[in-house]
Formats: C-alpha cells, sequence, structure tokens
C-alpha cells in the first residue's frame, strides 16, 4: 500500500528515480553528481526530481536507504537456507561473506556505498549511513548470533572487498594485488 499522500505511480517513479540516483552518484559521488544527470538517467525533468525529493542531501539520503533495503534483502535470502539451529558461526559467516560478494557484483551497488562514506559530513547523509550500517549491524549480528568478534570480521572482509572489487585486483596479476585479492 503507498503511503499517505502517495500514489503507486509516484511511489513507483520515485524507486526510478532511485535507481537512477545510485548509478549517477557511483560515478562521482555527492558532490561531483548534479540533480540535472540525476533527472536525465531517470527520464524526468529535474523539477520533478525536487517534487519527489526536496533537495539533493534527501535525494541521497533517500538513496542510502534505497540501498540498505537491497542489502538487507540479499543476505537475507543468500543466508535463508542456513537453518539457524544447525548452522555454526562460520557458516554463518562464510554464508553472509557470499551474500555480500554477490550484492557488489553490481559496481554501482559498491561505488555508491563508497561514495557515501564519503559525504557522512553531510548532516541527512550521514543519518541515512549510520541507519544503514545500524541495519546491517543488526541483522548479520541475527546471522552471527550475535558474536561481536564474528560481526567485525564480516564488516572487515567487505571493507576489504570493496577495495579489490573498486581497483579490479583480480584482473592484476602483481604480488601486492594478489595478496590483497586472495587469489
Amino acid at each position: 500500500m503507498p503511503a499517505p499522500g502517495s500514489t503507486a505511480k509516484s511511489d513507483e517513479r520515485r524507486r526510478e528515480v532511485l535507481d537512477a540516483a545510485v548509478a549517477c552518484f557511483s560515478r562521482k559521488g555527492f558532490y561531483g553528481t548534479t540533480t540535472h544527470e540525476i533527472a536525465a538517467q531517470a527520464g524526468i525533468s529535474q523539477p520533478y526530481v525536487y517534487r519527489l525529493f526536496g533537495n539533493k542531501q534527501e535525494l541521497f539520503a533517500g538513496a542510502v536507504d534505497f540501498v540498505s533495503e537491497v542489502m538487507e534483502a540479499t543476505l537475507s535470502a543468500h543466508t535463508a537456507e542456513l537453518g539457524s539451529a544447525t548452522r555454526t558461526t562460520a557458516d554463518a559467516l562464510d554464508a553472509a561473506r557470499e551474500a555480500y560478494r554477490a550484492l557488489i557484483e553490481d559496481r554501482d551497488v559498491m561505488m555508491f556505498l563508497m561514495h557515501a562514506n564519503c559525504a557522512a559530513d553531510e548532516p541527512l547523509v550521514g543519518d541515512a549511513v549510520r541507519r544503514c550500517y545500524a541495519k546491517q549491524v543488526d541483522l548479520v549480528g541475527q546471522l552471527l548470533n550475535s558474536d561481536a568478534e564474528a560481526i567485525r570480521q564480516w564488516f572487515g572482509a567487505g571493507m576489504l572487498q570493496n577495495v579489490v572489487t573498486a581497483l579490479d585486483l583480480a584482473r592484476i596479476d602483481e604480488p601486492w594485488a594478489r595478496t590483497m585479492s586472495g587469489t
């Protein structure tokens, strides 16, 4: 059901704009991307972007929330097959790592997340980024039986995977790149 004061069509349009925003922000970040570029990517006018989102910070924060939902769905889907009664923390950690690898195969999502961290000084963006991390810590905590060390390992491995993916290190045949990528 649509949110009060909205229609199914405007909700669908908001999702399309958020998808376009993730794609655009993933390339040039919060500071380098214009709302004109996002409007063009979404196939709408810039005033309509501002009608849906009051300003660029609200749009970026909405994109962070959108990606956070995608992350939650991906993690949940990849780990659902593990029965909570029979899974070990190591099995759950492996499944969560694989889910994250699958998520960041979409380079736009991965680069957007990196840019989101860099724009966290913007008040609305910082709040959205912290909400995103809080949701992920909670979800991963549930998967890993609230094992704080395993949660930190998952996030550490994810940060390393971001670097490996952003720099395309799996394709570089040099010792330092093989060390970083584990190949």
